[in-house]
């Protein structure tokens, strides 16, 4: 018999959801994901559950935050021209 998977507070999880979204959709979720230095997983449960995100400053969010900020200067820039 295989070994269970336990999350990282010892938890069993048994159950799989899948769902579908569109090209925008899963553009915002992935960006709020990467902002919050969660794991897709684990953002997306809080969200559902009504949960608090709370970010935890890492490398990880600290990129994210630096692409978003790139972007959006990228289009003022766009529409001072």
């Amino acid at each position: 018999m295989s070994a269970k998977n336990l999350d990282s507070k010892g938890r069993f999880k048994a159950r799989t959801i899948g769902f579908r979204v569109s090209p925008e959709e899963d553009q915002l979720i992935n960006s709020a994901v990467a902002l919050s230095g969660l794991t897709k997983q684990d953002y997306i449960v809080k969200r559902l559950l009504c949960r608090d995100v709370v970010v935890q400053g890492n490398p990880r969010v600290y990129k994210a935050l630096k692409n978003q900020l790139a972007e959006v200067l990228s289009e003022l820039q766009r529409i001072e021209n």
